[in-house]
């Protein structure tokens, strides 16, 4: 897409040819992109990739029409990615929970880990620990894969900010809040953590397995997903709710721009998925894209 130059040159397909077939036989003349995932087609040079079941037919192409290909590079499964990038923060969390003479040098009777650090510990496992088993159990990727060096750029920031939060929060000079401010805190980060696993569970549930079929996401009964009548992805809103309440129950201001790093990438997240169900969805209900009322 970028060259103009031709990749290659396939005889007339069928009508009934899908993308994913037309695909296949590029990998079988280019053994470089034997992997189908690292394949993606357009119609335009800057237009939308071509989902894998659309049709020739569908789309149009005729004898002499012209496909434009992406490399997408080396790819790697969503699901090994994602197990990456949260194995590690929670082991690296635990380690400086330990106080490592190679964090902290050698400790003469340090003062022992306060209520708040362990807390916090507590919840940095509940949060990691439930990412872990969610991207086991419960979601369902639209697309299978991603570049590879993806991998490196996302498991370097939350490896470094893992660290950086926990060498802060269990240092032994840490002063912690008053018991008011942290088991309130706590108690809305819980909340706010339920709140997220609710709104996965129902996205789960509207895409059956091993299908990329898209709905609108409506709430149900489960309460915390009342939160879809007001916004297109109340994962987010909660997602950063939960870490302003561990920021705030800490004081800690490692913790704080991680929440704010995160809270800005979940906007722009936010915002292309929101776009997207309006594009797609000619009925889709009105609500904002992560922020009632606001955004």
């Amino acid at each position: 897409a970028r060259s103009n130059k031709p990749l290659l040159t396939l005889p007339d397909q069928l009508g009934n040819f899908t993308v994913l077939e037309l695909k296949k036989n590029i990998a079988g003349k280019k053994p470089k992109y034997r992997d189908t995932n690292r394949q993606e087609l357009r119609l335009e040079p800057k237009g939308k990739p071509l989902k894998d079941e659309q049709t020739l037919q569908e789309l149009q192409l005729k004898t002499g029409a012209i496909v434009y290909f992406k490399d997408r590079g080396m790819q790697i499964g969503w699901t090994t990615v994602f197990l990456c990038e949260y194995a590690g923060p929670l082991l690296v969390y635990l380690w400086f929970y330990t106080r490592p003479w190679l964090a902290y040098g050698e400790l003469l009777k340090p003062a022992p880990l306060g209520l708040t650090a362990n807390i916090a510990a507590g919840a940095w496992v509940l949060h990691y620990g439930k990412r872990i088993l969610e991207t086991m159990f419960i979601h369902r990727f639209s697309n299978a894969t991603m570049p590879v060096t993806n991998l490196f750029k996302n498991c370097g920031y939350y490896w470094g900010f893992a660290g950086y939060i926990a060498y802060h929060i269990n240092h032994p000079l840490y002063t912690t809040p008053s018991n008011i401010q942290v088991f309130s805190c706590f108690a809305a980060f819980l909340a706010c953590e339920l709140g997220n696993f609710s709104i996965h569970l129902l996205l789960r549930n509207l895409r059956p397995l091993g299908s990329k079929v898209r709905k609108i996401p409506l709430p149900s009964s489960n309460p915390f997903t009342q939160l879809f009548s007001l916004v297109s992805c109340p994962n987010y809103t909660y997602e950063i709710l939960a870490w302003l309440s561990f920021t705030v129950m800490t004081q800690c201001l490692p913790a704080g721009l991680f929440t704010a790093a995160g809270a800005y990438q979940m906007v722009v997240w936010a915002r292309g998925k929101h776009t997207n169900y309006r594009k797609e969805f000619k009925d889709y209900p009105r609500r904002k894209a992560i922020f009632p009322f606001i955004l």
